[in-house]
């Protein structure tokens, strides 16, 4: 196939040369790209950006990952590792962009690597970035069900026991049976309710900065315990795992890398929105920017209020206790966590939404196996991948029950999480490179000269990411219960992916229609 072949146009108006606007043009794109129309495109701009701004939840991400940074290196580590991570993520969201909005369907990443690489390796190229892409996607949903479970345990345990004892135990089965609930939820809600889940995110995006601006008021108003010095704030680092400074440091992105690692997740919502070629790259860019800002208005006002870290350090959950140490009484500090509870809660629909999706376009290809039941679109519901749903909430279940063996299972799925999406990002970008961007040359969304250095930025994140969390937060002790399991959990991941492309895909795949 020729580079000419490769460079798929959007549909045009006339001689203008401009896309065409409107579904109609939006389903011809996709009837070119080899696809059928099977979705309602119910989604306008403004809501896909905000169910972009949803799947990252800013604050909650950055909430319920608040250990890391705190043993990575303290106040520089919480506030510069965000701002360091979120210019990184605008690159990467900008790169994903691009190539967008030249291939915008529900494949996302998996689709756009066929298309781009040549034709002797393209196969196995998508096959590896399909599959990254799936785990990616199901294992951010579990993180995010489980983080929220985690962070509900916490929020309750602000109410003490006379003995000064939080109030729920927080068992292993206890916890189990919290995630449990929590996804039958999110799934329930996203299979029976599609078409109001783009009023739910448009809530959700007030409800965050009323709940955000109400917490930075009252936890620096009330400041009980004090309030620290601007210089302390944005200056003091304090490594606390045990790793030389510098790396403790990167090890501690994970805070910020795990929040923002939901950016190319919203690529698989292309078959629900209007006008994909345009509205989807510039959700990505525009929603990492407002989730900079969301996150900086979030954490600074908390490390203005900090307790001693090397009491934090001990719990899983630090901030409904920084919360609590702030205002200085159960009842307000649970009020004031309410909104990020929320806002967890549909980010764990949003999540569950498009991880079906992604699912369901890997499965048309044929590249899961019973892939005849996971493509189906149930039309009596709205037109959802119910299957698809369905499948990834059982592998979730399973994965949930690692927790019994270790408490480290948080740290497994949000770190294999963001391996496996970032790598997945990665591969189209820099097949695209490898291409001299001559296919996104055509784009409606093209950054020209600046892409280039986006691109680079964004393979050398990657090239960073995949080994830096696979390894412990905290060392030299490193036991069943420390350890990180991301790289257990990543290669048994791939090994499937191998072993099925052994027995079946390399005789029988053929990868997406050309």
């Amino acid at each position: 196939m020729t580079d000419t072949d490769l460079k798929k146009p959007v549909t045009t108006n006339g001689e203008s040369g401009r896309p065409e606007s409107g579904e109609h043009a939006a389903d011809q794109m996709l009837v070119s790209l080899g696809y059928a129309p099977e979705m309602q495109r119910n989604r306008s701009t403004l809501q896909v950006a905000f169910m972009s701004f949803v799947l990252a939840a800013i604050p909650y991400g950055l909430a319920t990952t608040m250990y890391y940074p705190l043993v990575g290196g303290g106040p520089v580590n919480i506030i510069w590792g965000w701002v360091a991570v979120s210019l990184i993520i605008i690159c990467v969201a900008a790169s994903l962009g691009e190539i967008t909005s030249v291939y915008p369907t529900a494949g996302g990443v998996y689709y756009q690597t066929f298309m781009l690489a040549s034709p002797e390796w393209r196969r196995l190229a998508a096959w590896t970035c399909g599959w990254l892409y799936v785990v990616g996607n199901v294992t951010i949903t579990l993180a995010v069900n489980f983080g929220t479970t985690l962070f509900l345990v916490g929020c309750i345990n602000v109410f003490e026991t006379a003995d000064g004892e939080g109030v729920l135990a927080g068992e292993p089965y206890q916890v189990f049976l919290i995630f449990l609930g929590l996804t039958l939820l999110c799934n329930a809600i996203s299979s029976l309710g599609n078409k109001w889940l783009p009023i739910l995110d448009t809530f959700a995006i007030f409800w965050t900065f009323a709940g955000v601006l109400a917490l930075m008021v009252c936890v620096l108003a009330i400041a009980k315990n004090g309030r620290h010095d601007a210089k302390w704030v944005f200056g003091h680092f304090e490594a606390n795992s045990g790793w030389t400074p510098g790396w403790s440091f990167v090890v501690g992105l994970l805070h910020a890398a795990y929040a923002t690692s939901s950016t190319g997740m919203i690529i698989s919502m292309c078959e629900e929105v209007q006008a994909p070629a345009t509205q989807v790259p510039k959700a990505m860019v525009l929603t990492v920017c407002l989730n900079t800002i969301a996150g900086l208005m979030f954490m600074i006002p908390l490390v203005f209020v900090l307790p001693d870290i090397q009491d934090l350090i001990l719990l899983a959950q630090p901030v409904p206790t920084i919360v609590k140490s702030a205002v200085g009484n159960s009842g307000g500090a649970f009020g004031l966590l309410i909104p990020l509870l929320v806002l967890a809660m549909i980010c764990g629909i949003g999540c569950t939404t498009a991880t079906s999706r992604c699912i369901y376009a890997f499965a048309r290809d044929g590249a899961i196996p019973g892939s005849k039941w996971w493509k189906v679109i149930d039309h009596r519901l709205d037109d959802v991948p119910l299957n698809a749903m369905m499948l990834s909430m059982v592998v979730q279940i399973i994965l949930g029950a690692i927790y019994f063996g270790s408490s480290a299972a948080f740290n497994a799925f949000s770190g294999v999480g963001v391996i496996a999406l970032t790598a997945s990002y990665a591969m189209p970008i820099i097949v695209s490179m490898l291409n001299g961007r001559r296919v996104v040359s055509t784009a409606s969304f093209y950054l020209g000269s600046f892409g280039w250095f986006c691109n680079i930025v964004a393979t050398a994140w990657s090239l960073l990411a995949i080994p830096l969390f696979c390894m412990p937060s905290t060392v030299p002790v490193v036991d069943p219960t420390t350890m990180n399991y991301a790289s257990v959990v990543f290669v048994g991941f791939v090994a499937i992916s191998a072993g099925w492309y052994v027995a079946w895909g390399r005789k029988n795949y053929v990868g997406p229609p050309k």
